[in-house]
């Protein structure tokens, strides 16, 4: 009885597990552009690019929190364990005389002072034991060249945070783009081996009858098993490859390998030939130059903070202040017990730096020499940017040319197959023949899918290259 209790909680313990696993698994079913819209939302480049925009949000607040009014409060208390002190003379004292009589003071009766003895100090304090302070400060910034120029800088930080979203969009873009299609590709190709591997396993079938019958020869059997072990293993590997690809993909997706792909799109040839000579080409279309000309404005704007920072910095302030002052004597006869006073002041602060040994002169200089390097990047960039045009141009045109070639190849195979098929059926044809030229439909289709898939890259490189991608 145990027994059974203890194989019905294993039960509901692999039930809850597989629903759990299918509820994680995913079914995609989607065409290229699709494809792209998930991975925008999945890669964790993006995402942190995303993040780092926030960021970039969140900073320009904060500089527009250096523009607003800055209140602060605060509170202290104390108490003297031993009072500071100071000293007076002691009118007590004898010596206080003496001092008259120096100085030639009289009496009441007009008698010279004549009284003498040393001259003595008594201490005093002016603080009480116990004492509260409490007060608040509100100030206003009036001029600050970095908060400024940073309220002049904040839209563009920010146009900066969109295009480097945009620049790590293309680049996930151009990753999606080609592992979709290789993976299209892929399973396009595996329709061909497949159908390849049914004419072989009818041919060799064909042959085993004809055999049994005494019109073939046990070498032409032989030789059809030989092909189709070959094909065989051809679409293995062809299986193997669709599966890895279809696994980088869901990595370039940012989706679990769990989850399921299904690829709608219809890849044609013309669909590859479709606007190639529409060229149109702008810097502006590349996003890595948007950015590096932002780059460039955001540099002259710290210049512009450098050059800024010789002006005085400007502020209004008002604050007040509650003092409390307690001592010993009125604590212990329980009398009043608090003296209390205020202050309250406003004024104007100006903050003015009239040497700094030249720290100001060179920031200018290194925020001047980080701008040319921005537009020496600027430079190299645009020239890689040309040469990296005309190398896909000229690789398109060439996968282009290479596909239409291998598809007349194949369509050239396939019709020199069906001949030698009919002649076979007639009686007129060797199986070497059939078998040879299935081996060739075999190769023309492989070179084809190859230069489709060139021609597809090549594609997918020249529009990123023009920024249109």
């Amino acid at each position: 009885m145990r027994k059974a209790g203890n194989n019905l909680w294993v039960l509901l313990l692999f039930m809850a597990l597989s629903a759990t696993t299918v509820k994680a698994q995913q079914l995609y079913t989607i065409t290229a552009k699709e494809a792209v819209d998930i991975a925008f939302k999945n890669v964790t480049e993006l995402k942190n690019a995303k993040l780092d925009y926030r960021i970039a949000e969140a900073r320009n607040k904060e500089i527009i929190g250096l523009a607003l009014p800055q209140v602060s409060a605060s509170i202290q208390g104390n108490h003297y364990l031993t009072l500071p002190l100071i000293q007076f003379p002691d009118a007590t004292e004898t010596s206080i005389y003496d001092v008259l009589k120096k100085e030639g003071v009289k009496d009441g009766s007009g008698n010279t002072i004549t009284s003498g003895g040393e001259f003595k100090v008594r201490n005093f304090s002016f603080f009480s034991p116990y004492n509260l302070q409490m007060g608040a400060t509100v100030q206003q910034l009036l001029f600050e060249p970095q908060v400024f120029v940073g309220l002049e800088a904040r839209r563009s930080l920010l146009e900066s945070g969109e295009l480097q979203i945009k620049v790590a969009e293309d680049k996930v873009r151009e990753a999606v783009y080609k592992n979709y299609y290789a993976a299209l590709i892929g399973e396009k190709q595996l329709v061909f081996v497949q159908e390849s591997l049914k004419r072989l396993q009818q041919l060799s079938h064909d042959m085993d009858i004809m055999y049994q019958n005494g019109f073939v020869e046990k070498l032409d059997i032989d030789k059809a098993t030989v092909s189709l072990n070959n094909t065989q293993a051809v679409e293995n590997q062809l299986k193997n490859g669709i599966a890895i690809g279809y696994a980088v993909l869901k990595m370039t997706l940012g989706l679990a390998q769990a989850d399921t792909l299904v690829l709608k799109d219809n890849l044609t040839t013309m669909q590859i030939k479709d606007g190639i000579l529409e060229e149109n080409f702008s810097y502006d279309n590349r996003n890595e130059i948007k950015l590096l000309n932002k780059a460039k404005q955001l540099q002259g704007f710290d210049i512009r903070r450098y050059k800024l920072s010789y002006y005085p910095t400007v502020a209004a302030f008002y604050s007040f202040q509650e003092t409390g002052q307690r001592n010993s004597a009125s604590m212990n006869a329980n009398t009043s017990p608090w003296f209390w006073y205020n202050t309250n002041q406003v004024g104007i602060s100006v903050n003015v730096s009239l040497f700094d040994g030249l720290q100001k002169k060179y920031k200018i200089q290194q925020s001047r020499f980080a701008l040319e390097k921005i537009e020496n990047t600027i430079d190299q960039t645009k020239k890689g940017i040309d040469l990296e045009k005309t190398v896909a141009k000229n690789n398109l045109v060439n996968a282009i040319l290479t596909m239409d070639m291998q598809e007349d190849n194949m369509k050239l195979a396939e019709k020199i197959y069906n001949s030698e098929k009919k002649k076979y059926e007639v009686g007129t044809g060797s199986s070497f023949s059939i078998l040879r030229s299935d081996t060739d439909l075999q190769q023309a289709q492989s070179n084809y899918f190859k230069a489709l898939y060139d021609a597809v890259i090549a594609k997918v490189s020249y529009l990123k290259a023009l920024g249109k991608l």
